[in-house]
């Protein structure tokens, strides 16, 4: 059986390598020259700028995605750093006891309990609140969750999940709770404001940091060497010596539909490819809107295109700068105030800045040289997706005019480094949108807000066509790796089901 899949991201391989396991003949279409999707990097000179992975779930066997990324790549092969801070935030309004304006979100619990109740020991009863979170989340056994697809298990199978009822409890207690509610019950300070901008300002589910929080104390949520093109090129190489086929520079035009039938594939230049299944693992909206042409929509759909069931991942505006020097003594990721607004070509008004000082990394810049990021996320990525598209030259003359402002307050936060740039790198909305085709330029899908524990977005059929199938990190908020990959597990579980067969991971 003959099984086209539409893109070479993370979910289009591993549902390919998936699927060839199972038997199926299947072939990647991708519309660019390389596989990875969202999840990539590239070269400049002797640097490399990564677009994706700070870290990934399931980095060791402390973590159940350790499991399902075992089955597709030799997770040995790879040498993965977990920092001693996730992040150093600088707050603007309070300091701590040492007069100090940062605050350090340590990755190992005791040393984070001990931080933080030496910062606020008034606000020892809620510190401890925190921690027990984090250390009943590394209690719960989640494989057997991993693994299933529940429409699949037969009933006596679903009610064994009975055991499993404290985790829902926990998370139906703590998805409500976000940093400022979280916040507001904190007495000092300093602390409060730290917890209102661990997410730059933005009131999310506190879930979003324990959870990562309680795998890195267990060094369950690393950083790979080499980022995100290496790891790509392993599910790569598992795929094709699965005996999957890849197709580059394939810019699909539409999805061919006879009768309420997936057909096959048309592309740009005019050929064509029939097969019995057609799966996509492209973006959603191009899924839906374009390659289907809005033919067989529900009306979910639809309000997923209003935003009215989930929000979307917001963009960004990506600066990579390839710098002589690796500043030893810099936090690796740190967030602070900037002393004057800094206003965005696309309106949005900025007065905090995030940087990336990516020293830990040898392989992505020479000896004695390291890459620097600077991101700005944004709502507004249809800004410049529309400029790029009207009117180019402006696209080119504003996105420089906003990476020079970026440049010169990164200057005043690290004196010197603007004499020290040897390579520069701009992504807009624009070129994550170009690249991907991910609605309004999004990095990560639906944004995790309060419908953290909500249902899939987009199932894995579609109602009224036959021999189609969908998965990507769109299929779940949250959107990233693991949902990437968990979700083309479970559709080739799913696939297996309707072609009454059995589904069998091969050994290594």
């Amino acid at each position: 059986m003959q099984i086209s899949i539409i893109g070479a991201g993370v979910s289009g391989l591993s549902a390919g390598c998936y699927l060839q396991m199972q038997g199926f003949d299947t072939e990647i279409f991708e519309k660019n020259p390389t596989a990875g999707g969202l999840c990539t990097s590239w070269n400049r000179g002797e640097y490399t700028f990564d677009g994706c992975i700070h870290w990934l779930m399931g980095s060791n066997d402390s973590n159940p995605y350790f499991q399902l990324w075992s089955e597709l790549i030799d997770m040995s092969s790879i040498r993965f750093v977990t920092h001693e801070s996730r992040v150093d935030i600088e707050v603007l309004n309070s300091r701590d006891l040492h007069g100090s304006r940062i605050f350090h979100l340590y990755t190992n619990m005791d040393r984070l309990k001990e931080y933080l109740l030496d910062l606020a020991p008034e606000d020892g009863e809620q510190i401890q609140i925190l921690i027990n979170a984090m250390r009943r989340i590394q209690s719960f056994e989640i494989p057997p969750m991993i693994k299933s697809v529940p429409d699949l298990l037969p009933f006596w199978k679903k009610m064994a999940y009975i055991r499993h009822l404290p985790l829902l409890f926990f998370m139906m207690k703590w998805k409500n709770i976000t940093n400022f509610s979280f916040a507001q019950k904190l007495k000092n300070p300093f602390l409060r404001e730290a917890f209102e901008l661990l997410f730059d300002g933005d009131d999310l589910p506190l879930l979003i940091m324990i959870l990562p929080l309680a795998c890195n104390d267990k060094n369950g949520a690393g950083y790979p060497i080499g980022g995100s093109k290496r790891f790509v090129q392993k599910l790569e190489d598992k795929y094709l010596s699965l005996g999957g086929k890849i197709s580059f520079n394939r810019e699909i035009k539409n999805i061919i539909t006879e009768n309420g039938e997936a057909k096959g594939i048309l592309f740009e230049d005019g050929a064509s490819v029939l097969s019995d299944i057609t799966l996509s693992a492209a973006d959603w909206n191009f899924t839906f809107f374009k390659a289907l042409e809005g033919k067989f929509l529900t009306e979910k759909m639809t309000e997923l295109k209003q935003e009215k069931v989930f929000r979307v991942f917001h963009s960004a505006f990506l600066v990579s700068l390839g710098i002589e020097g690796t500043f030893p003594d810099q936090s690796h990721f740190f967030r602070y105030p900037l002393p004057s607004e800094l206003h965005s070509p696309d309106g949005k008004v900025y007065s905090r800045m995030e940087v990336h000082v990516v020293n830990y990394d040898t392989e992505l810049a020479p000896v004695g040289k390291t890459v620097v990021s600077v991101k700005f996320y944004t709502e507004k990525g249809e800004y410049w997706i529309n400029l790029r598209k009207d009117d180019f030259e402006a696209y080119q003359e504003q996105k420089k005019i906003f990476a020079d402002q970026i440049i010169r307050c990164l200057e005043e936060k690290l004196p010197g480094i603007k004499g020290k740039i040897e390579e520069i790198d701009i992504a807009t909305p624009a070129t994550f949108h170009r690249y991907t085709h991910n609605w309004k330029g999004s990095t990560q899908a639906w944004l995790p807000s309060e419908n953290l524990m909500a249902r899939p977005a987009i199932g894995f059929r579609v109602k009224g066509l036959k021999n189609f199938y969908y998965t990507s990190h769109w299929v779940q908020p949250g959107g990233g790796l693991p949902v990437a990959i968990k979700s083309a597990r479970d559709l080739a579980q799913v696939i297996c089901r309707d072609q009454e067969k059995e589904f069998v991971i091969q050994p290594w």
